[in-house]
C-alpha cells in the first residue's frame, strides 16, 4: 500500500500555514505603517499594488517549493502493477533430418521457425531471447539478447541438418543459455518431433537440470502419425512423433505440452507465458517525481524575481 519511508518528516508541513500567517501579518503591519507615514497614502498604495501581488506570488511559490522538498524527503512510495523482472526466453529448435518431413508446409523445421519468430516478437522490449539448435549435437544459433530483430535474423539462417536428434543435449544447452543473464522468469520453448536418438544427455536428465535451474519448459510436438516425405528424393518414409517424451519434459519442469504449431497453439502458448510472468503491486518510490516540480518552481521564482522587472532588491 502507499506510504512514506520517513513519515515523521511530514510534520514539517504544519509549519507552512504558520509561515503563511506570519507573512500576511507582516504585510498588514507594513501596510499600516506605510499609511501612517506617507503623506499621500492612496498614491503610495496604487504605485505598489503590482509589486505586492508579485511579492505575494513569490512567497506562495516559496511555500510550494518547501512543501515539495518536505514530501520528497519523506520518500513516498506507491504500489505499481508491473512485471517484477524481465523474461528470458530461449527457443530450442530441432534441426535433425526428421524435421525435413513435409507434413507441415513447407517442412517441419520451416514451420517451427515461423512459430518461433512469432513467439520471440511477442516478448516485451526489455525481455531477452535466444535460439539453440540441435541435431546429433547442440549449438547456439543466436545468443541471449534483447535485440529481437537480430535474434530473428539469426533464426532465419537456420536450416535442417542430416544428423540424428540429441534432444537432451539441446535442452541442456538451452537451460545454460536462458539462465546466463539474471531475470525473473526463465522459459525454454522446445520444438521437436521428440524422437531422441543421440547425444550425451538424456531428455529426462535435461528436464531435471531445467527444473533444478528454475527453468520452465514448454514443449511443442512437430509431426504426424502418418507416413510423410523426409528424404529429398521423394521417398515416403515414416517420421514418428514421440509425444510421451515431450509431455514428460513439460511435466517435470512445470510447463505444458502442445500438439502442433498452428495459430491456435501459438495463442495458447503466448497466453500461458504471459500468465506465468509475476505481476503484482510492487512498492515503488516516487521521490524523484518531486524533483521536476521543484525545478520548475525555482525557475518560476527566478522569473518573478529577476525577469522583466526586478521585484525584490
Amino acid at each position: 500500500m502507499a506510504g512514506f519511508s520517513h513519515p515523521l518528516y511530514l510534520l514539517l508541513l504544519l509549519g507552512l500555514p504558520i509561515l503563511w500567517y506570519w507573512y500576511h501579518k507582516a504585510v498588514a503591519e507594513k501596510k499600516r505603517k506605510a499609511v501612517i507615514f506617507s503623506s499621500h497614502p492612496f498614491l503610495h498604495e496604487a504605485q505598489h499594488t503590482d509589486l505586492k501581488k508579485r511579492e505575494k506570488l513569490l512567497f506562495l511559490v516559496f511555500l510550494l517549493i518547501l512543501g515539495c522538498v518536505v514530501v520528497g524527503a519523506a520518500d513516498p512510495h506507491i504500489p505499481l502493477v508491473s512485471a517484477s523482472e524481465n523474461v528470458n526466453l530461449v527457443v530450442a529448435l530441432d534441426v535433425s533430418a526428421s524435421m525435413s518431413a513435409s507434413d507441415y508446409s513447407p517442412t517441419r523445421v520451416e514451420a517451427a521457425k515461423g512459430s518461433s519468430e512469432i513467439l520471440i516478437r511477442s516478448l516485451s522490449e526489455s525481455d531477452t531471447a535466444g535460439v539453440v539448435i540441435f541435431e546429433s549435437g547442440a549449438s547456439s544459433a543466436a545468443y541471449l539478447s534483447s535485440d529481437k530483430n537480430r535474434v530473428v535474423s539469426r533464426l532465419e539462417q537456420v536450416s535442417v541438418k542430416t544428423g540424428k536428434t540429441a534432444l537432451g543435449d539441446g535442452l541442456a544447452l538451452a537451460v545454460d543459455m536462458v539462465t546466463a543473464i539474471p531475470a525473473g522468469t526463465y522459459i525454454v520453448v522446445l520444438l521437436s518431433d521428440g524422437v531422441s536418438n543421440s547425444g550425451m544427455i538424456t531428455p529426462q536428465e535435461a528436464a531435471e537440470y531445467a527444473k533444478n535451474s528454475g527453468v520452465v519448459v514448454y514443449t511443442i510436438g512437430v509431426g504426424s502419425e502418418s507416413p510423410v516425405e523426409v528424404s529429398s528424393d521423394g521417398v515416403q518414409q515414416y517420421a514418428s512423433l514421440d509425444e510421451e517424451t515431450l509431455r514428460s519434459i513439460a511435466e517435470i519442469t512445470g510447463g505444458e505440452y502442445f500438439r502442433s504449431v498452428d495459430e491456435k497453439t501459438l495463442v495458447q502458448i503466448q497466453n500461458t507465458i504471459q500468465t506465468s510472468i509475476i505481476r503484482e503491486p510492487v512498492e515503488t518510490s516516487i521521490q524523484s517525481w518531486f524533483f521536476w516540480p521543484i525545478l520548475l518552481l525555482l525557475l518560476l521564482e527566478g522569473y518573478l524575481r529577476y525577469g522583466g522587472r526586478r521585484v525584490i532588491p
